[in-house]
């Protein structure tokens, strides 16, 4: 009896990728019929069961929903985590959770090994390289065969399922105003590369805020930021050559390193220059000084994400039209903003 194997040690074997993988068991028209044929052939060699998705769906409930997110390490999705914990244990279920650590391949992985019998439905926040990619035929094999998916956060307007997020280009748009009413002028903005939605939409709304105070926009005050490892270097590079007198980061990290920047150089925070963040995490309350903050409310996203998903599941409402929830942002003003 040969042994089993993983969708990941077949793509290693004929050299393709996880997707390709995952579309070929599906037969998707996506791909050759020749590397279909190879695929499903060496799968059924080392007996591969892919996606046997519908073990685990409404005639047989687990009482566990699946939530996959990009990374642990920001503040903001412990405190989603939390609020899922909540919701769901309150209302009966229990939360399996995995990291796609930013991985296309990876969040592949969770969702087929999820779906495999072990959850009801899915929780989802989209890797970067999922956005990069603009691939989401696992979500869609998902979707199709009847397993309840909701995004959060990072979403895609592709995938038709429910969605919790913020107002992320208004939530920007704030932040701008508020520090343009304490007085700057010349304000710069670290954001992420425009793959990324939430830090794309974050960016127009800082576009919008300066054309509506009547302030040019300046490009050169805009630095985008694809790897963490170039953050640095960036925010450097952006204090050699250009003046400014605040600076907007879409992050808590690139907020709170551009004010150590700004620290190192002997700018006076915020007399001089003004700071404001995204997402009150641990480095926006215990840096100094402080960092004024815009507030997703993830503990809020968390909990009603969770009871989205299982009103889904309880009712059995596979017809009824899908729902984007949009939770309100706030500003939380510290010590690196000049008060208003």
């Amino acid at each position: 009896m040969k042994k089993k194997i993983t969708i990941k040690e077949i793509a290693r074997e004929l050299d393709v990728s996880i997707s390709t993988v995952s579309k070929a068991m599906s037969n998707s028209s996506e791909i050759s019929k020749d590397t279909i044929e190879k695929v499903q052939a060496f799968a059924k060699l080392y007996n591969y069961k892919p996606n046997n998705i519908a073990l685990s769906l409404k005639n047989k409930k687990t009482k566990n929903i699946a939530v996959i997110i990009p990374e642990i390490v920001h503040h903001f999705f412990t405190l989603i985590i939390s609020g899922i914990e909540k919701k769901a244990n309150e209302l009966g279920y229990n939360v399996i959770v995995c990291l796609s650590n930013e991985s296309f391949d990876k969040e592949v992985i969770n969702m087929e090994t999820m779906a495999n019998g072990q959850i009801d439905g899915f929780l989802l926040s989209l890797s970067k390289e999922t956005l990069l990619k603009k691939d989401f035929h696992h979500l869609r094999e998902v979707i199709n065969q009847g397993m309840p998916l909701v995004m959060f956060d990072r979403t895609s307007d592709e995938i038709y399922c429910d969605k919790i997020i913020i107002d992320d280009a208004r939530a920007s748009y704030n932040a701008i105003q508020h520090l343009i009413y304490s007085g700057c002028q010349r304000i710069a903005l670290i954001t992420t590369a425009d793959y990324i939605s939430i830090g794309k939409l974050r960016t127009q709304g800082y576009v919008n805020a300066l054309y509506d105070a009547g302030i040019e926009l300046d490009e050169n005050l805009i630095v985008k930021v694809d790897k963490v490892e170039e953050l640095d270097e960036k925010v450097k590079h952006l204090f050699d050559t250009e003046k400014f007198d605040a600076v907007f980061g879409v992050n808590e990290l690139y907020a709170v390193v551009a004010m150590r920047e700004a620290h190192n150089r002997g700018f006076k925070i915020p007399q001089e220059m003004s700071f404001i963040g995204f997402s009150d995490g641990i480095l926006s309350k215990y840096s100094y000084p402080t960092l004024t903050t815009v507030i997703q409310h993830g503990f809020e996203m968390g909990e009603k994400a969770a009871k989205m998903l299982i009103d889904r599941l309880e009712t059995n409402d596979d017809e009824s039209s899908f729902k984007t929830e949009v939770i309100k942002t706030s500003i939380l003003e510290r010590e690196s903003t000049k008060p208003i």
